[in-house]
Parts: C-alpha cells; structure tokens; sequence
C-alpha cells in the first residue's frame, strides 16, 4: 500500500512528526542517518532540520535538491504515535486510497451507510471520515 504524506514537524532532538493520509500518525528519528548516510549530518544546522516541507504530491519529505526521504522509509521506520486525530481523514484522501469519487461518500451519508457523527463529521467545508468506516463500507484501500 502507498502511503502518502499530508504534513511533516519537527520535533526537538532531530525527529519529525510525520501525518499520512489514512489518518496514522509516526515519529521518524533522523539521529540514526547521520551515521549511515554523511550528508545528512548537514541537518545538525538547526535551520536547515527545521525547514523540512512535504514533497509535491505527498510522496516524500525534503530539505534542499540534497536532502529528502521518501514516504516508504518514512512509514517503514517511524514509530506510530498515538493522537485523537487517529483514523481519521478528509474526503479526499479517502477517495483516492478507495478510488471512489467523492460524491459516492455524500451519498453514502444520505443514505445512512456512513453516519454523521459516528463514522463523518463536517468541520468547516471539510468533510472528514473513520479510517473503519471506510473499511466496513469499502473493504481495504486499493492504492
């Protein structure tokens, strides 16, 4: 399964916060890298660790043209955290895991296959659905 990126912190002592898009949450401590790989010794300059953006497309992590992670070794090697925001996700993200269009789920809503309040809920415009909703109604993601 791909797991795609949807924003990145750091945290003190060279670790990151990393969100993906199903709604899971992991640590990811660079500390170990810079022994295996030299050039991210160059992340010790405090600034420049602390620049870190989500690549275009969520596929990845960077810093500069030298220095990025991918969002495997990110998933692979992060340690989950746990947050009250687990399992949750926009719409979007869902239709694109699910391959569905998103007024499949506005329908589901209607219809009373995805409740409002239990399975969805609307902050704003943004609608935001259970990862096990997802799960009951859809069966597990397709990308």
């Amino acid at each position: 399964m791909f797991h795609k990126i949807k924003n990145v912190s750091p945290l003190p002592d060279y670790r990151l916060s990393v969100q993906f898009a199903e709604g899971c949450t992991k640590i990811y401590d660079l500390k170990p890298l810079f022994k295996q790989i030299p050039a991210f010794e160059e992340l010790k300059d405090s600034n420049l660790f602390f620049d870190v953006t989500v690549d275009v497309g969520g596929y990845g992590i960077v810093w500069n043209d030298d220095l990025d992670l991918s969002c495997d070794e990110l998933w692979e090697n992060g340690v989950v955290a746990k947050t009250p925001f687990d399992g949750l996700m926009a719409f979007s993200d869902a239709t694109t895991l699910w391959a569905l269009n998103e007024s499949t789920l506005r329908k589901a809503i209607t219809y009373g296959k995805l409740v409002e309040g239990v399975d969805v809920c609307k902050f704003g415009k943004q609608w935001v659905v259970s990862m096990a909703a997802m799960k009951r109604e859809y069966g597990e993601p397709r990308i």
